[in-house]
């Protein structure tokens, strides 16, 4: 009897032994934007990180090297063929990227993403990435929603699911800094009217949700849908590309009265001019939390920071 007591205690033990180690702090990157309007060179001293309200020591601060990023353009498929006339701005926009940079092209349709024509996935062949690109179908409504398209993109990164992912993979540094922009109008159609009033679209929060668990910054240029007329719909899209914008750390590059841009081509730039301000920042988090809130500060003048403002324990961005 004495002996089957002390084996329970001793399991007990090594049970609570193991918890606690499984409950230690986890290495956790997330993506750092220095907006400033002269060239600064950021250094872990100048960034100050809050995890829960509370300091949190930085291992290191590293900036996104040219060519070191995947980019996804999502591109919704219900916009007003309008759009056509930015598709050459669209492919100058892709093959102006550094050597490297890996690109995906896809349309947002019936709640998910498809890869434009003639390719499957992210590539480094800037030219074949450009040529994926077409004139949107401009059917109302055919993205079903946008956020739900951008979940099912995040959750299901091309090449890097989540879910197929094993546990070493997911914790490792397996890819390289991703960033999303999206090209919609933002309505999203399955929470009802968009009137001012109701501006709380569950759809929405877990779209950003999804986006902050997989350390993805979304970047959004506002353009107007098929089956939506300016006015108060333009307004509601423009609010939610706003909220998953500020809550993943992107922008939302074009805000209006609901014209569209007479060229996207500035946002564009702009864009590109964001990832190459971006920086990996990496720290400590405790891994028995889920979504822990971030914030972040510098002491460089003049200098916003853009970052998610929720991030999961143990998620890695870059290698």
């Amino acid at each position: 009897m004495t002996r089957y007591l002390l084996a329970l205690t001793l399991l007990a033990t090594t049970a609570t032994t193991i918890s606690q180690a499984q409950e230690g702090p986890a290495n956790t990157q997330a993506l750092v934007a220095f907006d400033s309007k002269n060239p600064v060179s950021p250094t872990a001293q100048n960034l100050t990180i809050k995890v829960e309200n509370r300091v949190t020591p930085i291992a290191t601060l590293a900036p996104i090297p040219p060519g070191g990023a995947q980019v996804a353009l999502l591109i919704d498929d219900g916009l007003r063929t309008s759009v056509a006339r930015e598709m050459n701005n669209l492919r100058a926009f892709i093959t102006s990227f550094p050597a490297g940079t890996e690109v995906f092209v896809g349309y947002m349709q019936n709640g998910t993403v498809f890869p434009g024509t003639g390719a499957n996935g992210f590539t480094t062949d800037l030219a074949a990435a450009a040529q994926g690109l077409r004139i949107p179908n401009g059917v109302p409504g055919s993205s079903a929603s946008p956020y739900f398209c951008l979940s099912a993109f995040v959750k299901n990164w091309p090449g890097q699911a989540e879910n197929q992912l094993t546990p070493v993979q997911r914790n490792g540094p397996t890819h390289k800094p991703r960033f999303v922009l999206m090209i919609t109008n933002g309505v999203d159609p399955y929470n009802g009217s968009t009137s001012p009033l109701n501006q709380n679209s569950p759809y929405v929060d877990n779209s950003v949700n999804d986006a902050q668990r997989a350390g993805v910054p979304v970047y959004s240029i506002y353009f107007s849908d098929a089956g939506f007329s300016r006015g108060r719909g333009s307004f509601s899209g423009q609010n939610y590309l706003t909220e998953v914008a500020e809550g993943t750390g992107g922008l939302s590059l074009y805000q209006s009265t609901g014209q569209n841009p007479v060229s996207m081509a500035p946002y564009l730039k702009q864009f590109q001019d964001a990832i190459a301000r971006t920086y990996v920042a990496t720290f400590p988090v405790d891994s028995n939390k889920k979504l822990v809130t971030l914030k972040t500060s510098t002491d460089l003048p003049k200098t916003k920071l853009r970052a998610p403002s929720l991030v999961r324990p143990g998620t890695i961005v870059s290698n």
